[in-house]
């Protein structure tokens, strides 16, 4: 078997590729494993080295080392393989995969604590045709998502205080709502929307848990759908959203569904994110996908941890 170490080296505030190499090397000395470091060098660069260490068909675990673009890059390289499973070493600013971990969570920074983990099946949402691991958003979230990267290289800002730099942005200068056409399971509404958001996980934007109650393997999605509001009411209700406390929210301006399948249309860009990658497009069709993805980590651990 295989053990290939996929390093972002611009994940995070400070390279961490020293440190991923000599716990490479460590794995060789103790355990005479074979063990192989690659650096992504771009954008999607994760995603073919990933595809390129599963081509042959030989057994391989690969470590996404880096943030959780990182990991969504990796998990699209080997979604549905039989012979390829993966695990993360965090790198980066927020890592919301491994918060839904919880107390598990610092294990993973060693690879000594994974190399001969148990591999466990996770779900995926597929996002117009990107795999997603954690949570699948659109409108106002996204749309903070996309500008976080601004706040991401100050010093003192962690990845949870870099969000919500992000979000006072959009709150103050961009708009809350736009007119979509949403449908859930081929039943549409037309409507203002803030946002629709579809959850695997429960984390994501630093630590906001819009679904508490998602799990990682049990092969449902809870989609979040929240109306457009005003500035007002937006700053007043984000902390109980953030915290998913959906009975502090009035129900006419929320909804939580386990549809199959969600389609969102509008005559303006969509702005999406999938595990913290962001894109635009004027349709977005979310579902459970065909394809799951093989996770190992340590002993014991459990994805759904911190699920209420």
């Amino acid at each position: 078997m295989r053990h290939v170490f996929i390093i972002n080296p611009k994940a995070g505030k400070q390279d961490q590729t020293a440190r991923i190499y000599a716990m490479a090397d460590a794995l060789r000395a103790r355990h005479g494993l074979t063990c192989e470091c690659l650096l992504t060098s771009g954008p999607g660069g994760g995603t073919e080295l990933a595809r390129r260490a599963a081509e042959s068909g030989e057994e391989v675990r690969l470590y996404a080392c880096g943030g959780d673009g990182t990991i969504f890059e990796v998990a699209n390289g080997i979604a549905g393989l039989d012979h390829a499973a993966m695990t993360c070493i965090p790198a980066g600013t927020g890592n919301d995969f491994l918060k839904n971990f919880g107390d598990q969570m610092p294990l993973f920074s060693d690879a000594e604590n994974l190399w001969d983990g148990d591999v466990r099946t996770l779900d995926l949402i597929d996002c117009n045709g990107r795999l997603c691991t954690t949570i699948a958003c659109n409108g106002i979230d996204a749309q903070v998502a996309e500008s976080v990267h601004r706040y991401g290289d100050i010093p003192f800002l962690s990845g949870r205080g870099s969000y919500l730099c992000s979000v006072a942005a959009n709150f103050l200068f961009k708009g809350i709502g736009h007119r979509w056409t949403v449908s859930l399971d081929g039943r549409e509404e037309t409507g203002e929307y803030a946002l629709v958001s579809m959850c695997n996980g429960r984390y994501y934007g630093g630590g906001s848990t819009p679904v508490p109650q998602a799990r990682m393997d049990d092969g449902v999605l809870h989609t979040v759908l929240i109306k457009k509001v005003s500035r007002a009411t937006f700053a007043r209700l984000f902390p109980a959203y953030s915290a998913g406390d959906h009975d502090a929210l009035p129900p006419e301006l929320i909804r939580v569904s386990t549809a199959r399948e969600v389609r969102i249309r509008a005559e303006r860009d969509i702005v999406s994110c999938v595990d913290g990658e962001c894109f635009r497009s004027r349709e977005v069709v979310m579902t459970l996908s065909d394809k799951k993805l093989r996770f190992f980590g340590p002993r014991g651990c459990d994805p759904n941890a911190t699920a209420r």
